[in-house]
């Protein structure tokens, strides 16, 4: 992104408290945050209407290759980043931080160029991204897009766990929403009501070993009206709604927005007409 506050940014990134060195720098001659931030104005001074004149980047490898990676390496990385992005021509300095198990490069380049023109950061996270990934396959690195494709695949058998978890639960028929919550977590799943300030029921999200999903995301028919029906037809009325279409969930009181509460009454009156016929009960001959 394009910012204004150069300095600060470039003390964030000197920080020896997260084991910062400096593994890029170009045109410039000094050493410190504050050097490095007046040879950055001089040239911005030369276009006075460009205001957040200091481009900010983080390159960040995955933990496995960021393992491998030397000084000299994140050197190469930043400088084809850099050539990708087509700023070779302008001021540009860069940091690594090992405070954390994920090391990651702070850049920050300085967006004026010496013919006093602002680089254009239209759709820059979009470009900068683009350009990592050709980085990183040039260099024989994990690239972001691989390791989406890893994490879909993960998240497809969590999504499916989670779903048989969730049907073997109502199969026990649940008759109240605490209940669904405690068979569920019964079954290693901790389902959690989701409640904004209104106090009014929006969903459940659940989680799962270090996953957390919203019930839509795991299954359309998970959502938070799909279970509230699904636990209604276990009873004969259905969900117990006081006038207001009030419910209560782990001992407070929660709000069901008037479309959600006449389509649980809709579907539970369907079902016990249903069941009427199927047991032959109201049918004369």
């Amino acid at each position: 992104m394009a910012i204004a506050h150069t300095r600060a940014s470039m003390q964030y990134g000197m920080d020896q408290e997260k084991d910062a060195e400096i593994v890029y720098r170009a045109h410039l001659a000094g050493e410190t945050p504050s050097e490095v931030t007046k040879e950055f104005k001089i040239v911005q001074d030369t276009n006075a209407r460009c205001q957040k004149n200091t481009l900010s980047f983080v390159l960040s490898p995955t933990v496995e290759d960021g393992k491998k990676l030397s000084v000299k390496k994140l050197e190469e990385l930043t400088g084809r980043f850099v050539k990708q992005m087509k700023l070779q021509e302008h001021q540009a300095m860069a940091f690594v931080h090992r405070d954390k198990n994920h090391l990651h490069v702070h850049l920050y380049v300085n967006r004026i160029g010496f013919d006093g023109k602002a680089y254009n950061d239209s759709y820059i996270g979009k470009h900068s991204q683009l350009a990592a990934e050709k980085v990183a396959k040039e260099m024989h690195l994990t690239t972001t897009r691989e390791v989406q494709q890893v994490k879909q695949q993960s998240l497809l058998h969590i999504r499916a766990l989670i779903k048989q978890q969730h049907l073997k639960t109502l199969q026990t028929r649940p008759k109240t929403v605490d209940q669904y919550i405690k068979r569920m977590q019964k079954q290693g799943v901790k389902v959690i009501p989701v409640i904004n300030k209104s106090k009014q029921l929006q969903g459940f999200r659940f989680t799962y070993k270090s996953h957390n999903l919203k019930g839509s995301a795991v299954h359309r028919e998970m959502s938070g009206g799909k279970i509230l029906q699904a636990i209604s037809y276990n009873n004969a009325k259905g969900l117990k709604l006081s006038k207001d279409n009030t419910l209560k969930i782990v001992n407070q009181a929660v709000t069901l927005n008037a479309n959600l509460a006449a389509s649980i009454a809709k579907k539970v009156a369907k079902h016990v007409i249903k069941k009427a016929i199927d047991t032959g009960i109201g049918i004369g001959y």
